[in-house]
């Protein structure tokens, strides 16, 4: 019986032990040609036995990279694609550039910045006005998300005056709900809308007063029964 502590290390487990046999069969093969044609065949059968590399992009070229791998890179074919070399395969990447942005106003973010640069350069008047208002209702959103109390409109239009040198002007009221503002937009600047609906039921629970009494006429029903002790048949517990 064969123990796996004297089989070789399994390379790749997802293609199990008989492809990596097979494997080592193909480096015994001496006929270049012959070698050639059952690597194809491995290829084939891989793909068989992994039918999830068919989503990925170029699954085919993972499929030799992976036959070459479990080869240890001693397989000696011709392959579609660049053969990959140890080197490579441990070669680190360089690492990233993470993208330093220093925004004039850090309380508005980088991308606000953006936005305003390009509403200036905006010649429309109706996209420039639109650009405003647009940028008006996220500054008074930013404020919302940072203060306890909303920011007026008057300081959203001082700062943008200021950040703009006065060539933006917002002509709309943004309305933004704060979390300790319980106003409505129907509300916003007036008083609360919501009064005329305020108990709309109360006069419905008011109506069940009759029932109330009717209940308390219940008693009548009860002297009724009380008064049943005429009947011979009707038997008292005491």
């Amino acid at each position: 019986m064969e123990y796996n502590t004297t089989r070789s290390h399994l390379i790749m487990r997802e293609y199990g032990r008989h492809i990596q046999k097979m494997v080592e069969y193909l480096l015994s093969i001496q006929d270049r040609e012959e070698r050639q044609r059952n690597a194809y065949a491995v290829i084939e059968l891989m793909g068989f036995l992994n039918p999830h590399l068919k989503n990925v992009e170029d699954f085919r070229h993972k499929l030799w990279d992976h036959l070459f791998l479990i080869s240890d890179f001693a397989l000696d074919v011709d392959s579609p694609y660049p053969i990959p070399t140890r080197e490579t395969l441990k070669a680190r990447p360089e690492p990233l550039r993470y993208p330093k942005k220093y925004p004039r106003f850090n309380h508005l973010g980088h991308n606000l910045e953006v936005v305003i640069d390009k509403a200036l350069k905006e010649e429309n008047p109706e996209k420039k006005q639109g650009f405003a208002n647009a940028i008006a209702y996220y500054m008074k959103l930013t404020y919302s998300n940072w203060h306890k109390e909303l920011v007026h409109d008057d300081s959203i239009q001082g700062e943008l005056s200021s950040i703009t040198n006065g060539e933006l002007e917002f002509t709309n009221r943004p309305f933004v709900k704060h979390r300790v503002d319980d106003r409505d937009r129907d509300e916003y600047g007036s008083k609360r809308s919501g009064g005329n609906n305020f108990r709309k039921n109360f006069g419905g629970r008011g109506n069940q007063g009759g029932n109330r009494d009717n209940r308390n006429n219940r008693g009548g029903n009860r002297d009724n029964r009380n008064n049943r002790g005429g009947n011979g048949n009707f038997k008292k517990r005491y």
